[in-house]
């Protein structure tokens, strides 16, 4: 699968112009190599030792740089939650991470909730009884750290508290405790559905005013971040309207979060009463009705969902098979049109199937749920750009499709109908359309029947228009005859098909990372290429060997593709460390062998050797089995120790791959195009300098 990247990647190169010229500069936005840019991390407890079967409190303190900010529980409209991956002993829990009270920032727009200065997030640790001699916490603390541009944070940390007779307590973090929420003992508090969200009346204990505060909603899509929240007396007590996000899909059960006011910061948790009312703006109607007014409400977005730029390029090719298909006799266009009809609301019924099924189990899935997970996207993805490639003629389906069944024209027969019913309603999944929230947001707080009743509503709605168009073939004498212009509109209705695959695979890289988004376009590029060797050998005319060949290359250009973006989903193997200059010498000096990789993200030939040969598992065991120390020297905001490390060898581009063998012996330069077999050949010609350590 490397040696398949290197070469897709190489011929890249090789067509642009890929080997960085010497002495090119970095683009401006280069990725920083500190692993936590901007800001330091470190673990804090509040004990000195720990009894077997206490519990105790410990701190991720950060240090954030001034002007610079990372994000509380809630993020707001963007930005990522900081979060840590506990590593304990046996037997030993770790609580909920607890958050101070954020600061709301806007920009352009948007609001957001996040901390600045040194804020600490706290975790109560149970001990179990029968600790030994410590208590070693482990913690993968990630966080996201923004001011004019965002950059991915992380630090590995560790801690370990011995384990005595009895606690012994230090007050390092009693400033931190205080500075949480408190509990909202001697408040009075009650919430109920609005006509565009909710009504939030509170009564604080006396001698606290409201007046200008703000409550932090703890959980995105509930509320809109944006909206103005105007605390007023009324009746003795504090009353604020707060209004639901465009992003709901139906109404909260409790509205949870941090109500600031001044320098009072108290957490609540309220249950919302009243019938079940709007999830958006655009859907308050639908819940006014209640399950009549949602049915009708799902029926009409369903209709308005065939002109959504995703679905819309799909049914016009139905509607042009339609036509293609005006020989055709009443009964075969009925029945056609029927089962492309049960394609559709069955498709939708499934969907709502599992929908249900993950909001049985807590999840909180919402419509176009399937949206989160990285592999259903790439599907999308790799859907809409053959399609797209379909509707540009580069191959066609079905010039020899056969069934079980029998043989299959390209829009006929039942079997094909049906599945462009399926067809339809998948690529309608990144899709919604006006009226479809509210209708939606009330059917997944309904019993099954209920939410059953209102996706099947949905999917009638969007298969009726093609139902009646069979029933009443009369209509499509309205349309021109059959002729070029088929063949242009086919071709135009591509574009909305591939600027739907470019949001997919931006929702990709946001949801893993952008080098995966780059593996994902690159294994779109393959999958043009698999698409291209079948309709080039796929034609009348060809010999039998020669269609082989042709469908055997764009099989195996379509595996490539799928391995591509399994690549994505690989896990990070590498034990790579920062580039210091002082510490590789004394490493060298003192006999060790070590390996620097001097890189750049910029640079296309780079990224090509770490994807191919130093991330290779040979190459890891190879490193690991000689002690090889791994070095990474990232010159992409062209570091000056970096550039005085590049001096010594007489380069002043990148790559440069130096080699120290151990014991004393000279540095190798290695080429700047590796194989895994160069790598390994000179970890081999080492080995008697290694051995001799």
């Amino acid at each position: 699968m490397r040696t398949l990247l290197s070469l897709l990647v190489a011929l890249t190169a090789a067509v642009a112009g890929a080997q960085t010229p010497v002495g090119a500069g970095p683009p401006a936005a280069g990725a920083p190599s500190d692993p936590s840019p901007h800001s330091e991390a470190r673990l804090v407890a509040d004990v000195s030792r720990i009894a077997p079967g206490d519990a105790f409190d410990v701190a991720l303190e950060v240090d954030v740089e001034e002007g610079w900010h990372i994000y509380w529980l809630n993020p707001g409209d963007s930005g990522q939650p900081v979060s840590i991956e506990w590593t304990l002993p046996e037997s030993a829990q770790a609580g909920p991470l607890r958050f101070p009270p954020p600061n709301r920032y806007v920009d352009a727009g948007l609001v957001t909730y996040a901390h600045d200065g040194t804020p600490s997030f706290l975790t109560r640790i149970q001990v179990p009884a029968d600790a030994a001699e410590a208590v070693r916490l482990e913690a993968a603390a990630r966080w996201l750290i923004c001011a004019d541009v965002c950059l991915p944070a992380r630090a590995d940390l560790s801690l370990t508290i011995p384990v005595a007779a009895e606690t012994r307590p230090t007050g390092a973090l009693d400033a931190a405790r205080a500075a949480l929420p408190a509990s909202a003992d001697g408040w009075t508090a009650s919430a109920a559905v609005a006509d565009v969200g909710y009504v939030l009346t509170l009564d604080p204990p006396d001698g606290v005013s409201l007046e200008g505060a703000t409550f932090y909603v703890d959980e995105s899509g509930v509320l809109d971040h944006a909206a103005e929240q105007r605390f007023e007396q009324e009746g003795g007590a504090w009353v604020v309207r707060l209004m639901s996000s465009d992003y709901a899909t139906g109404p909260a059960q409790e509205l949870s979060g941090v109500l600031v006011a001044g320098e009072t910061a108290v957490e609540l948790a309220v249950p919302v009463s009243g019938a079940p009312a709007v999830a958006s703006a655009s859907g308050g109607e639908a819940a006014a009705f209640g399950f009549w007014g949602a049915l009708a409400f799902a029926f009409l977005g369903g209709v308005v969902l065939n002109l959504m730029p995703c679905v819309f390029p799909i049914l016009s090719i139905k509607i042009l098979g339609f036509v293609r298909g005006r020989e055709q006799s009443a009964a075969e266009l009925r029945t056609h049109g029927l089962a492309f009809g049960a394609g559709v609301v069955l498709s939708f019924l499934a969907l709502a199937g599992v929908l249900l099924a993950l909001k049985a189990t807590g999840d909180g899935a919402g419509w176009g749920f399937q949206l989160r997970y990285p592999a259903v996207v790439a599907g999308l993805a790799a859907l809409m750009t053959v399609l797209a490639l379909n509707l540009l003629g580069v191959f066609e389906i079905g010039q020899t499709a056969a069934s079980v069944g029998g043989r299959l024209d390209r829009h006929e027969g039942l079997s094909g109908a049906f599945l462009s019913g399926v067809l339809a309603v998948i690529v309608a999944s990144p899709c919604t359309a006006p009226f479809m929230a509210g209708a939606l947001g009330f059917a997944v707080v309904q019993p099954a029947p209920v939410a059953l009743a209102i996706f099947g509503a949905l999917g009638v709605g969007m298969a009726l228009p093609y139902v009646l168009l069979s029933f009443k073939p009369g209509w499509l004498e309205r349309l021109p005859r059959p002729g070029r212009w088929m063949e242009t509109l086919k071709q135009v209705l591509a574009f909305p098909l591939l600027a739907t695959a470019v949001w997919l695979v931006w929702l990709f890289g946001s949801l893993l990372d952008v080098d995966a988004a780059a593996l994902l376009l690159m294994a779109l590029v393959t999958l043009g290429l698999a698409a291209w060797a079948w309709g080039r050998w796929s034609r009348p005319g060809l010999s039998r060997r020669g269609r082989l060949m042709g469908r055997t290359a764009g099989g195996l250009a379509a595996v490539a593709a799928v391995a591509l973006v399994a690549t994505a989903f690989a896990p990070e193997q590498e034990a790579w460390v920062d580039f210091d200059a002082a510490e590789v010498d004394a490493l060298v000096d003192a006999g060790h062998p070590v390996f620097v990789d001097v890189t750049a993200t910029w640079c296309l030939s780079c990224q090509v050797n770490k994807q191919t040969s130093l991330t290779s598992d040979a190459v890891r065991e190879a490193f690991d089995a000689a002690g090889v120390t791994t070095v990474r020297a990232d010159w992409t905001d062209q570091d000056p120790a970096i550039t005085a490390f590049l001096d010594r060898f007489g380069r002043n581009g990148v790559p440069l791959y130096v080699f120290y063998p151990g014991g004393g012996a000279e540095p190798v330069l290695l080429p700047e195009v590796l194989t895994p077999g160069i790598v390994l050949d000179a970890i081999a010609a080492a080995s008697p300098q290694t051995a001799s350590r």
